[in-house]
């Protein structure tokens, strides 16, 4: 063996350690369960390199566990202080990647990727990264999105103190916090729409938070939100505006789902 051939097996060797080290650090957090379908190797190679990058120190517990992926509390020291985060971890061995693909075929942005399993997966990851950029550029409230690695999101955490805002669902509202938050998730979709260029595509109260001090709309999970050129876009759009409708029809809202959609669409044109 050479010395380059020896230096290259050292530092390979070290590597492998270091993961070995990162894994057993999160096997060992008291609230920090490790699932083997979550935290396969790759997974924790891309995990320590974020961490060597500065972009967590630390693991927390589970946020949410979802079809596709999921979220975990993590912090980070940023100049000083510490960083509350959310890290949303895409399982690749159990994901349901026909469905991604009804959101990935026909967005351009993707149109090159291979459809394996694992490719569909991390573009999606990918996806979702772009998606929540594009919202924070048009001002709207979503989770910032910091770095993505492999089929890793890192974000900032919607919540205080380690617990996550809750779901708009967990709330019983009165009536005029109804009309009001009713009135907030229209304005979303339409600004997504007219300034993000894009659709939600899966828009629930599931998927809306809210802070519950000034029960403000908080957007999340945008991983299938597609671009205005897809070719279900407006399917997918009348489908949000049905599921908002239908919420709030419980707290006698009357939202007109024909004249919503039409407003929002409308939108676009005016403002081209």
């Amino acid at each position: 063996m050479t010395d380059i051939d020896q230096a290259i097996s050292k530092k390979v060797n070290r590597f492998d350690k270091k993961i070995d080290d990162f894994k057993n650090k999160i096997k060992d957090s008291e609230d920090f369960k490790v699932k083997d379908e979550v935290f396969d190797t790759p997974t924790l190679k891309a995990l320590y390199k974020l961490s060597s990058k500065g972009y967590l120190d630390a693991l927390g517990g589970t946020i949410s566990t979802g079809k596709e992926a999921n979220v975990f509390h993590a912090l980070r020291k940023l100049e000083g202080e510490e960083q509350e985060l959310a890290i949303k971890i895409y399982r690749i061995s159990n994901s349901n990647f026909k469905a991604m693909q009804e959101y990935l075929i026909g967005d351009v942005r993707f149109r090159n990727i291979r459809h394996t399993k694992k490719d569909i997966v991390l573009a999606w990851t990918r996806k979702e990264f772009r998606n929540l950029s594009r919202a924070i550029e048009c001002g709207l409230h979503v989770p910032k999105p910091i770095i993505t690695e492999r089929n890793i999101l890192i974000m900032e955490f919607m919540g205080d103190d380690n617990i996550p805002y809750p779901q708009l669902r967990e709330f019983v509202l009165t009536p005029e916090q109804a009309v009001d938050i009713c009135s907030a998730v229209e304005d979303f979709m339409l600004r997504l729409f007219r300034d993000a260029e894009l659709v939600h595509g899966d828009l629930s109260e599931y998927n809306i938070l809210l802070e519950p001090e000034s029960m403000t709309p908080v957007f999340i999970d945008m991983g299938q939100s597609v671009t205005l050129d897809h070719l279900n876009a407006r399917d997918f759009l009348l489908r949000d505006v049905t599921n908002i409708a239908h919420f709030f029809a419980k707290y006698g809202v009357k939202m007109d789902v024909e004249s919503s959609l039409e407003k929002i669409i409308q939108s676009r044109a005016d403002h081209q």
